[in-house]
């Protein structure tokens, strides 16, 4: 028993003995898997950090130079860009030669001629519009022509037919005596309306000018423009859509300008020619009036 007993106790420690070596070896491998790892990681964590402390040096100059946009500088340096606008009207002035500049001078004197005689000739008409109801509500109540004449306005047309009419009778002597009393006044009146209607049509022929050859004036630009432009495209020889629009449209720009100053010219025309139409009624029906009365106080006497 005891030769068992000391058999299995020695049996006992060679396993312990054997499992302790196992473990010690297990130890040591896993040992040197570290060592033998560590140095890898540690590496590669000082190549990672020396990129970053690299890279970040270069990426701070382009935030740091990163400046504040300053609004006002942004402004001026639009405000050229829509200064210089290639198709607008100081364009076409700019890049013009003496040709079209002579077309655009004339299609402003045009307009300009035109406003001016359309504003005058409304004032005219309305003031011969007050006189005619002054004439309708002075003149009749007065005792005698002379009487009436003077109590109208020193510019006003029925004082003038009314004047006109008082010296035809006392100028009817001479060879004027051989042609009847009656007639003699009717002619005097009929030559003092003519007067007043003539100086009502004054600039009427010019709006009718303009409203007839100011859309050809302007078509005359636009051709010449067109001839130009063509003839510099074929020079340079670029025919792309933005070398032929600007020149192109500039030039019908002329066309454009044409009819906005002929179109209210026209309707002025036709306008003050119906106004006139109306003030001339007046005339004529007080020239009626007068030539009876003139020609009644005259048998009176």
């Amino acid at each position: 028993m005891d030769r068992d007993a000391a058999s299995f106790i020695s049996l006992k420690a060679n396993t312990v003995q054997i499992k302790t070596s196992r473990m010690i070896a297990a130890g040591a491998c896993a040992l040197g898997l570290v060592l033998t790892l560590v140095p890898g990681l540690v590496q590669a964590q000082s190549t990672v950090a020396a990129a970053a402390s690299s890279a970040a040096p270069a990426a701070l100059p382009a935030i740091t130079d990163v400046k504040p946009v300053d609004p006002s500088a942004a402004a001026a340096r639009k405000a050229p860009d829509a200064l210089d606008n290639p198709y607008g009207f100081e364009a076409l002035w700019k890049t013009s030669d003496a040709v079209a500049r002579t077309v655009l001078l004339l299609l402003l004197i045009m307009s300009v001629g035109s406003w001016y005689i359309m504003i005058v000739k409304v004032l005219e008409q309305a003031k011969m519009g007050r006189q005619a109801k002054a004439a309708a509500r002075d003149f009749w109540s007065a005792d005698t022509v002379e009487q009436g004449a003077a109590a109208l306005e020193a510019n006003s047309p029925f004082r003038f037919m009314a004047e006109a009419a008082t010296t035809a009778v006392k100028k009817h002597e001479g060879l004027m005596g051989h042609i009847p009393l009656n007639d003699w006044i009717a002619m005097r009146i009929q030559r003092a309306v003519d007067r007043i209607q003539s100086n009502t049509q004054g600039g009427l022929a010019f709006l009718a000018t303009v409203g007839s050859i100011s859309p050809f004036v302007g078509l005359f630009g636009t051709v010449w423009g067109i001839y130009h432009a063509l003839t510099a495209i074929g020079i340079s020889g670029q025919a792309s859509i933005d070398k032929v629009a600007g020149p192109v449209g500039e030039a019908l720009l002329m066309t454009a300008i044409g009819l906005a100053v002929a179109v209210p010219a026209v309707l002025a025309y036709n306008w003050l020619v119906r106004r006139n139409k109306a003030v001339m009624d007046e005339v004529r029906a007080f020239s009626s009036d007068l030539h009876a009365v003139v020609l009644g106080s005259v048998v009176k006497t």
